[in-house]
């Protein structure tokens, strides 16, 4: 009779612990880096995350200096920046991992880590953006990417918290109050 009562008593518990009021989180992700390298989200915890498509040759490439400016003086406030490279818009990026990477660092001085070039957008969507733009598995909205360097904020626990247009600048009051709580 005992052991029934406890079951009971979990079943009960577990029936009011719904994957509902869990927020979904990004850590529970891993890609691969430029290099090839893993790259586990879940080394992110307590840390605001900001994800943007990156693309080489696009008008607004030269985004990727505030890019870098706003990574270099927050990076050790709990602050990260992921570029994703992504050719999905205009063929921007037609280059390969080692040519990007080249690229980011002669050009702009990228040190930000930037993610194995992929696909976020239509057929063949990345698991990573397929959670950053479906509001069943983010909780907060359904977004599509408009254009290379569209922005996603993510809170400490790896939650999405707000979608930034391509066409705001890194440096924005929006970002940046974000990353100083204000």
């Amino acid at each position: 009779m005992k052991k029934i009562a406890t079951l009971l008593l979990l079943v009960i518990t577990f029936s009011f612990v719904s994957s509902d009021n869990i927020p979904p989180s990004i850590h529970s992700y891993s890609v691969k880096t430029l290099e090839g390298a893993d790259f586990n989200f879940s080394s992110l915890k307590g840390k605001k995350i900001m994800i943007v498509n990156t693309a080489s040759k696009c008008g607004l490439t030269p985004q990727y200096e505030k890019l870098e400016a706003l990574y270099e003086k927050y990076k050790d406030q709990n602050f990260i920046i992921i570029g994703f490279p992504s050719n999905d818009f205009a063929k921007q990026e037609p280059g390969t991992n080692a040519k990007i990477g080249e690229f980011c660092k002669k050009n702009y001085g990228v040190t930000f880590p930037m993610m194995d070039k992929v696909t976020v957008k239509g057929r063949g969507m990345c698991e990573i953006y397929k959670f950053l733009t479906d509001k069943k598995k983010n909780k907060l909205e359904d977004s599509k990417v408009m254009w290379n360097f569209q922005k996603y904020l993510l809170n400490e626990e790896g939650v999405l918290v707000k979608v930034i247009s391509p066409t705001v600048q890194p440096d924005d009051s929006t970002i940046v109050n974000w990353i100083e709580g204000k």
